[in-house]
């Protein structure tokens, strides 16, 4: 990865952190002042104070920290220092249960609002997206057996309307998360409309920590690319042998080649090997021996020969198309997307807790700053989404119930309201020590993940 690369993904990710935080601390800041308490410091990040400024009728600091991944909102607090007599009327612990349950809460809310009018912009504004068309299916895969056909293109699943690829995997999901049965209606080529059903038992051992599509079968339709040299990287294998921009390949090893992922499959299969190459070049037939080059990732060896195909801008265009709604649908669309994108987070993370999903699933810093930097480079559509989608995990992960999080302070509340009086100062030490022990296991568990995808590429 490039310098140039580096410094954009990390310039998408921070920017992506400070929104997320900056909003869901604003939330409770905004609640504070309006319940009536005082704020004290506004803060970005954790750690020794970088900056500061003090705005405001209550003079709050406005702060940035040294350490970037995470912030916090200061109030008066009784428990954190000497409070005067004239202003315990605007102490944190002197508010109603139901003013400190309105606080807490108003973070992660903060933080589901913004994921509904993130969605609801690139709703309205349109993003380009895969046509949900299929391809020829896996032999022996469900797909197969249901006897699915390339160039179906599924219409609705359970009768809700499917506009892109994006939505088929989606709606899909959400019935094999439960493992139960769903009916696909496609158009065919011949423009007559078919139907394939997908019992529940057939999604009994699918992953569903895994593409889920792909799982049944169901590919993407891609268009034949024909085996012309579109660009040749410099130092390549094919370089070295003499292969040119606009060659056409004809066979490899005496076999005919006549699609682009034929070309790519058999180079793959011969690392360090040589090859016999039959072009065309300028109206004539030649003949080039190559060598591809050993590429080792994770624990397989391919070839490779640093060549692209050459595109075929209309073929290319014709595989995607842009998904917008009215603003009124889009509101109503972004409102539903947050809600069932909670459910589903919610979800998976029982799943993992039992066990069923892989823990390696948890993402640290590196690959969300990743995903960040890829986002951002497909466009502003994509990387609002992306923002939607983390401003979502950071909404759900603060309600769980777990002490040092948003959620464990309304677990302390709840118990608050049904013992008639709050917990003792030793019962909620207890719990922030095992709400901090719990969070460094899970930070542990991402960072390794983290880690281990940057070691197997």
């Amino acid at each position: 990865m490039s310098v140039t690369t580096l410094l954009w993904y990390a310039a998408s990710f921070f920017l992506a952190l400070g929104v997320l935080v900056v909003v869901h601390e604003f939330g409770h800041y905004a609640v504070a002042r309006t319940c009536g308490v005082k704020v004290l410091r506004f803060s970005i990040g954790f750690g020794k104070v970088i900056w500061s400024i003090k705005r405001g009728p209550d003079q709050t600091e406005w702060a940035l920290a040294a350490f970037p991944l995470g912030g916090y909102v200061k109030m008066l607090d009784e428990r954190e220092g000497p409070v005067a007599a004239e202003e315990l009327h605007r102490s944190f612990t002197r508010a109603t249960l139901g003013k400190r349950t309105l606080i807490v809460l108003a973070g992660p809310v903060a933080n589901l609002l913004l994921a509904i009018f993130l969605y609801w912009l690139t709703f309205v504004g349109g993003t380009q997206e895969l046509r949900p068309t299929l391809g020829e299916p896996p032999v022996g895969s469900i797909a197969a057996e249901l006897r699915v056909g390339a160039g179906d293109t599924p219409l609705s699943v359970n009768g809700v309307r499917i506009q892109s690829w994006q939505d088929l995997r989606w709606e899909v999901l959400q019935h094999a998360m439960d493992k139960e049965a769903f009916e696909i209606e496609v158009m065919r080529p011949n423009q007559t409309h078919a139907s394939y059903r997908v019992g529940g038992e057939l999604l009994a051992d699918k992953p569903v920590d895994q593409d889920v599509l792909l799982a049944l079968g169901l590919v993407p339709f891609r268009p034949a690319i024909p085996p012309v040299v579109g660009f040749v990287q410099a130092n390549s294998a094919a370089e070295r042998a003499g292969m040119l921009v606009d060659d056409l390949v004809l066979a490899i090893n005496g076999e005919t080649i006549a699609d682009w992922s034929e070309l790519v499959a058999m180079v793959r299969g011969a690392p360090g090997r040589a090859l016999q190459l039959e072009i065309r070049r300028n109206a004539q037939s030649l003949q080039i021996v190559v060598t591809p080059d050993s590429v080792i990732k994770g624990d397989k060896t391919s070839g490779r020969l640093g060549i692209q195909g050459k595109e075929d801008r209309n073929a290319f265009e014709a595989r995607f198309v842009t998904v917008s709604y009215p603003p009124l649908e889009a509101l109503s669309r972004a409102a539903m997307k947050t809600r069932d994108t909670s459910i589903l987070t919610l979800r998976m993370m029982g799943r993992m807790l039992l066990g069923e999903i892989s823990l390696k699933n948890i993402s640290g810093p590196v690959t969300i700053a990743d995903y960040a930097g890829q986002s951002a480079s497909l466009g502003l559509a994509y990387y609002l989404g992306f923002l939607a989608l983390i401003s979502i995990s950071l909404g759900v992960l603060n309600l769980l119930p777990i002490p040092v999080l948003d959620g464990g302070h309304l677990l302390y509340y709840f118990a608050e309201f049904v013992k008639g009086g709050p917990l003792s100062e030793r019962a909620m030490e207890y719990g922030q020590q095992l709400g901090l022990v719990f969070l460094g296991i899970l930070m542990s568990f991402a960072f390794y993940n983290d880690i281990n995808r940057l070691i197997s590429g």
